[in-house]
């Protein structure tokens, strides 16, 4: 096994992953991005070195038992254990409860929270070797509330937040860091330039604001560590 610090981003994409796993790497982690879509997550690695840092694609259904075993040991064999995991993904179908398919409704549930337990407890498992490590989720305005039309994506990540708070509990004293974030709000990205330019200025969160947070969270004394942090623009009424 090769001993190469690193980070491991699933569910790396165009804004936040992309942000975070630029971030790591600037910190001086090799940073390993994951997402299903081949080209996305080798667009994000492409990113990543062109900033100067150093990241390595590595596709991966995150919702699959066995992709998710194939990613933690390329990435072990590769460069190491990783020494901070991110799980950034997420997928969401609006809709009616009477009006969402059964099918929609589990592969909602599989990539926001099934996701989330394959690879923290893949994660987990790895650094109970080494002795330390940080696991981050990422979650949402909806891990707090159910909002109308919205059960496709509140009941992953209100699941989710169950499963950082119990990891936190069960890993803290094995020195593993497990915190759970809350995304109250847009996140600026390509996709939604549009929205920046009309609203006001920083009503949008800046996706490298948020990764500096969460690097400083991989980096807090463990005598002061964080569980949860919300996140939020200036103009958000909460």
């Amino acid at each position: 096994m090769a001993n190469t610090a690193c980070c491991l981003v699933v569910g790396a994409g165009p804004g936040l992953g992309r942000a975070v796993a630029a971030r790591f790497a600037e910190a001086g982690l090799h940073a390993v991005v994951s997402s299903r879509d081949e080209a996305r997550c080798g667009a994000v690695a492409d990113a990543v070195r062109r900033s100067g840092g150093e990241s390595t694609a590595v596709p991966c259904d995150a919702a699959d038992p066995a992709a998710v075993e194939s990613l933690f040991q390329r990435v072990e064999r590769d460069l190491g254990i990783p020494e901070a995991v991110v799980y950034n993904a997420g997928t969401f179908q609006p809709g009616r409860v009477t009006d969402i398919e059964p099918e929609a409704f589990e592969r909602c549930w599989r990539v926001g929270c099934f996701g989330g337990y394959l690879v923290g407890r893949r994660a987990a498992q790895g650094m109970l070797g080494t002795g330390h490590g940080t696991i981050i989720f990422t979650g949402a305005t909806a891990s707090l509330r159910g909002g109308a039309g919205f059960a496709n994506l509140a009941v992953g990540k209100f699941g989710l937040r169950a499963l950082a708070q119990s990891m936190a509990r069960e890993l803290g004293p094995q020195n593993i860091h497990v915190a759970h974030s809350i995304i109250d709000g847009q996140i600026l990205s390509e996709r939604h330039a549009d929205l920046a330019s009309e609203r006001p200025e920083d009503a949008l969160l800046v996706p490298e604001a948020i990764a500096d947070q969460y690097l400083a969270l991989h980096r807090q004394h463990r005598s002061a560590w964080t569980h949860e942090l919300d996140f939020r623009p200036w103009v958000e009424r909460w």
